[in-house]
């Protein structure tokens, strides 16, 4: 498609969900801001989201659902509005029409049917501003690495775009993200949760902290009582604002499946999944692309990254992990923890503490490869699973 649809779903039916997302994830450009399952919250949703699309599914009750979208479209005259339905009736479609929607799409959906009606509002909105791209860093394991590779990646994105890059801290309670660059962050996720009104953007670019390499910092709270009041609402609210003012948002999590997670997995353009060459880390990997393709995620967005590679580890090897993942490996980074220490205990990211270190190359590396895609070489084959991979399914 090459422009971005921001979508809103209504729906009720987690099923029907499942297979929405997995439709919806696939068409490039699509990004899943939110999801509600009360029509009476939907009014609230559209006015809190920036977005271009709002696709609702009528069904069991289409007589309840339509006069509230009727509402939301006579509110929000720039918002296309889908309708899906498994009534054909041609009253129904002719009174969704009425009431503002634009594409009435019989279930089940009809990719290329759902595809042509996105690109036909794209098209409609050539000249929308242009959104950022938020990528999510997912460690399997404590200790994995991954706070380490989001700031040094968030680092390096803003020195090769020389653009706004934020780092975003998704461990509410025990987030190292300010402490790897060495900043003291005075607002967090948590003081713009207060609010509605600091959802605007010019509200969190004040919030934001500045690092010395001009990355812009969002950090964890600094009191653990304070991570009980960041709502999903809240959180995705504030990542569609990031996303308009910056090239990148790089998110360090999000640390649990949860709704903010499920959120912030659906709203990102692509996901690092962090593993090393550890039974406990494959394991956990495997769960978590199980979940997200149960849950309807588009898993070409999920992209392995695996840490510390070449560390002798016993008995798995890189190999060993990608065929029992069935995902490819898109970056190895190698083991030197010498350097990764010294770096993390001086806060510095590795572009000031060892700018020709081979680990600071293979996250540079990394950067180029996200920023600049059609360079990138992903090795796609379709891998036959090996033994430790159905002993790992077993399990």
């Amino acid at each position: 498609m090459g422009r971005e649809a921001r979508f809103i779903v209504l729906n009720g039916d987690e099923a029907f969900g499942a297979e929405l997302r997995s439709k919806l994830l696939k068409v490039e450009g699509v990004k899943l801001v939110a999801e509600v399952e009360e029509p009476a919250l939907l009014l609230q949703t559209v006015q809190q989201f920036p977005v271009e699309l709002l696709l609702v599914n009528l069904d069991p009750n289409p007589e309840v659902v339509l006069p509230i979208v009727g509402d939301v479209a006579g509110a929000n005259r720039e918002l296309a509005i889908f309708a899906a339905s498994e009534s054909t009736d041609g009253q129904l479609i002719l009174k969704a029409m009425r009431m503002g929607v634009k594409e009435f799409l019989p279930k089940p959906i009809d990719t290329k049917a759902l595809e042509e009606a996105i690109e036909r509002i794209a098209v409609d909105r050539a000249d929308a501003a242009t959104q950022g791209n938020l990528i999510t860093i997912v460690g399997t394991s404590g200790g994995v690495g991954a706070t380490m590779i989001t700031t040094n990646l968030a680092v390096e994105l803003a020195t090769i775009t020389g653009g706004q890059v934020t780092a975003v801290d998704l461990d509410y309670r025990y987030g190292q993200v300010a402490t790897l660059l060495d900043v003291d962050p005075k607002h967090s996720l948590a003081d713009l949760c207060s609010s509605p009104e600091t959802l605007e953007p010019q509200v969190i670019g004040r919030a934001l902290t500045r690092h010395n390499t001009g990355l812009q910092v969002l950090g964890r709270p600094n009191h653990l009582a304070e991570a009980d009041t960041i709502t999903a609402a809240a959180c995705m609210g504030i990542f569609s604002s990031l996303i308009q003012f910056n090239d990148y948002v790089v998110a360090d999590g999000p640390t649990r499946f949860d709704v903010s997670g499920k959120s912030v997995l659906a709203l990102s353009d692509v996901t690092l999944l962090v593993v090393q060459q550890m039974v406990p880390c494959v394991r956990n990997a495997l769960r978590i692309l199980e979940n997200m393709r149960d849950n309807g995620y588009n898993l070409d967005r999920a992209k392995l990254i695996c840490n510390r590679a070449g560390r002798s580890s016993g008995h798995l090897s890189v190999n060993d992990v990608t065929e029992t993942l069935g995902l490819g490996l898109f970056a190895s980074i190698p083991d030197d923890w010498e350097t990764a220490s010294g770096a993390i205990n001086l806060g510095e990211p590795l572009l000031a503490y060892s700018p020709k270190s081979k680990l600071r190359v293979a996250i540079q590396e990394i950067a180029e490869r996200l920023h600049s895609p059609d360079s990138q070489t992903d090795d796609k084959d379709t891998r036959k699973q090996s033994l430790i991979g159905r002993i790992f399914a077993a399990s």
